[in-house]
């Protein structure tokens, strides 16, 4: 077996059960025994369990990185020094994502939950990779948010991107899902590609809706005025 071939099956088998079972719940030897290498295989090729699940975002976020650096730059080109819209920074985002080279159809909804469990369960070690490694596009994309939403607060947009991003992760790995129960009940087919172009004018909308002010009312209920 070649050794690219042996990393591959490696990382695919890791991966899809990091998605189904989560970080803690799988073991290497379930990794190994999906991926039909030995134990000496995974240690050879990544060295430890923390390793693999870099080296299993790191399949998916590096070139997609790469790619949404070159949106960003093709965006602020065109804007010729505006600030591009959040519509235009949303899209950009969105398109590097469903441009991307997929080895299965249910690329992106694996990812999404991977992402998502990055985030539910306590993988320290994972935030802090990310962080080192993606930085620099990520934190474009903040900056870039920033400046199409000043009317916002620091507060503010710190939730209204959380409530995106649990949008988008909830429905890009769901999407499989959602297409069945849509062609089941309605009888349309959709793709992922079509689910962006909704799910983009919502994650808009919401970001730049009116503030509420919140006003605590009696015992621990908060009421919105």
């Amino acid at each position: 077996m070649a050794q690219s071939d042996t990393v591959d099956r490696i990382l695919d088998a890791a991966e899809e059960l990091f998605a189904d079972r989560g970080f803690s719940e799988t073991s290497l030897r379930m990794i190994t025994s999906k991926a039909k290498v030995n134990l000496a295989a995974v240690n050879y090729h990544f060295g430890s369990k923390n390793a693999l699940i870099h080296a299993v975002f790191a399949r998916f976020l590096t070139p997609f990185s790469a790619t949404l650096e070159s949106a960003f730059d093709e965006l602020e080109e065109r804007c010729a020094g505006k600030p591009p819209t959040l519509n235009q920074t949303l899209w950009a985002l969105t398109e590097s994502a469903v441009r991307m080279p997929q080895r299965n159809e249910k690329g992106i909804s694996i990812f999404m939950r991977l992402l998502g469990l990055a985030y539910t369960q306590s993988q320290g070690h994972l935030r802090k990779f990310l962080e080192q490694e993606y930085s620099e596009p990520f934190g474009r994309f903040m900056r870039l948010l920033k400046e199409a939403t000043p009317q916002l607060s620091s507060v503010d947009r710190y939730w209204r991107i959380q409530f995106m991003l649990g949008a988008t992760a909830f429905t890009m790995s769901s999407s499989d899902a959602l297409r069945d129960i849509l062609q089941n009940k309605l009888g349309v087919e959709t793709t992922v590609q079509e689910i962006a172009a909704r799910l983009v004018p919502f994650l808009a909308a919401g970001m730049q809706a009116e503030d509420a002010v919140l006003i605590p009312s009696s015992g621990s209920k908060v009421s919105v005025a």
